[in-house]
């Protein structure tokens, strides 16, 4: 069975979202107040719909409680909205709610309202592409919980020629290599210890928050 989830508020994040998890398999519905938006999410989405989700008779008729997940994604310019809407999907029996949140008092809000999870799309995307700006060698950052980070890069000048055993990473920087892809493979591997890297290499590496960045302020 096809997974379902409703997402409200068809913002440039909304309809992202929305059309993303449809290219993924997942049977959407897709909610705005504003006609042009459900128009234009409904040629990528199972169904979409002009509805005001604040309405509680109207939203309970999307059955959120049936849903795998839902997603309240209004943005900045309705802020009392998305807190309503969050609120009456918890009350619902939503089993996954995910709100979006603008600044730390809405996010405190979503999380008193019952939200499971608050995303902050522009902060958490500033914060990953200050990184990539600052070291040329980082080309995407995950959070993974509050302390770990996934970071996708490329070797530093010094580790080419070098192999994974060598460098001590785990030892030295508190870095640890899960995954690697050279250059025309058509996808990563778990590391070899022993293998030369290549400039042309990409390193998946796993690691407490900043560790990456010291690790490359000590190479500079």
């Amino acid at each position: 069975m096809r997974r379902q989830a409703i997402v409200i508020g068809l913002g440039q994040f909304g309809l992202a979202l929305a059309t993303s998890l449809a290219k993924k398999g997942v049977e959407v519905l897709a909610i705005d107040t504003r006609e042009e938006r459900v128009r234009v999410a409904s040629g990528s989405v199972a169904e979409a719909v002009v509805l005001d989700a604040t309405e509680e008779a109207a939203l309970a008729r999307t059955n959120p409680a049936r849903r795998d997940l839902c997603v309240c994604a209004i943005g900045n310019e309705a802020r009392e909205a998305s807190i309503i809407v969050t609120a009456l999907l918890r009350q619902m029996g939503a089993a996954r709610v995910v709100a979006r949140a603008t600044d730390p008092l809405h996010e405190r809000i979503l999380r008193l309202v019952g939200a499971h999870e608050v995303v902050n799309p522009e902060q958490a995307f500033g914060e990953r592409y200050a990184t990539r700006l600052m070291y040329a060698t980082v080309l995407d950052e995950i959070e993974l919980g509050e302390d770990l980070v996934i970071t996708e890069l490329k070797p530093p000048p010094s580790f080419v020629g070098r192999d994974l055993a060598s460098l001590e990473l785990p030892r030295r920087h508190g870095v640890t290599v899960i995954a690697q892809r050279r250059s025309g493979e058509p996808s990563a591997a778990l590391p070899d210890p022993k293998r030369r890297l290549d400039a042309d290499d990409l390193l998946v590496v796993v690691a407490r928050r900043g560790a990456v960045a010291r690790l490359l302020e000590a190479l500079a």
